[in-house]
């Protein structure tokens, strides 16, 4: 069997939409044989300090990390790595809130939409959140929709059983409740990422985009604006995909890094640590993890 790998660098908790809090992500990567971790909550890095204390405390490498959301062309909603930030940096927390706020607004149309379109929802968690100043997101809006009572008949009679049945018809791009992203784009992104001393990586490019040639030329598009390395090594990722972002990455000196994307033990496809695989191929992850400490 291939060697597993000692590294995990996505992973979310309570503050954007994973759902532990992030001590508890650490320690489930710690007990999962993970040493150099990244917390990388969307658009938000509020829960860093306490996923670095609880590292710090298991002896764990880690990077102050945060993932944000960006588009690109007819790209609506790629996912560009930020590690080595300071989390302290005025500038970044101001970008990241306003970006929050965003996305807090897309969600409450998406929300008008689905009401518009006649399902009922339970405003309870969302309220909750809110209040609580967490962002809100497409999954929360999911969830409540499936568990209003309101809506079962109809979910059932569309086959809806969870959020993978739902998110095709109603809320990803081109959906009937979708509303677009508009900001920042890709090039914007690595500049924040950039100014707070971080190293900027493309996430999962093959989970956003299909085609071999399309992800490869999107790639070096970011490659020119900045980009300093690529999520290769991927849960979902096909080795054919790997060795060929791989490949392109070798090429341009990029960093080669991976994660499995935790989202929580219950969640049907992000769920665990170090399930991705390197296929004996070079890791290159530069500096990240290099302000442990």
């Amino acid at each position: 069997m291939p060697a597993q790998p000692s590294f995990d660098l996505q992973a979310h908790s309570v503050h954007s939409d994973g759902s532990l809090p992030a001590a508890e992500v650490v320690e489930r990567a710690a007990a999962a044989g993970v040493e150099l971790f990244a917390l990388t909550d969307h658009d938000t890095v509020d829960g860093v300090p306490e996923a670095q204390a609880k590292a710090r405390e298991l002896g764990l490498r880690f990077s102050p990390a945060a993932e944000l959301s960006a588009v690109h062309g007819g790209h609506e909603d790629l996912h560009i790595l930020g590690y080595e930030l300071d989390v302290a940096d005025c500038d970044l927390v101001a970008i990241l809130e306003d970006y929050r706020g965003d996305r807090a607004r897309r969600i409450e149309a998406m929300a008008d939409r689905l009401r518009a379109l006649g399902f009922e929802l339970d405003d309870a968690p969302l309220v909750a959140r809110r209040d609580a100043g967490k962002p809100i997101g497409r999954p929360h809006l999911a969830d409540a929709v499936l568990a209003h009572p309101g809506n079962a008949q109809r979910l059932a009679d569309e086959g809806i059983h969870g959020r993978d049945e739902l998110f095709p018809p109603y809320l990803v791009p081109g959906a009937k409740a979708y509303v677009a992203r508009s900001r920042p784009t890709v090039a914007e992104a690595i500049e924040v990422i950039h100014a707070a001393g971080g190293v900027a990586v493309w996430a999962h490019p093959f989970w956003d985009v299909d085609a071999p040639d399309e992800a490869i030329a999107t790639l070096e598009t970011f490659v020119a604006a900045g980009l300093d390395g690529v999520e290769c090594f991927y849960v979902t990722h096909t080795e054919a995909q790997t060795r060929l972002l791989h490949d392109v990455a070798t090429r341009h000196g990029l960093l080669t890094t991976g994660s499995t994307d935790f989202h929580g033990p219950d969640h049907g496809r992000f769920s665990a640590f170090c399930e991705f695989d390197v296929h004996g191929l070079t890791v290159e992850l530069g500096p990240i993890g290099s302000k442990t400490g």
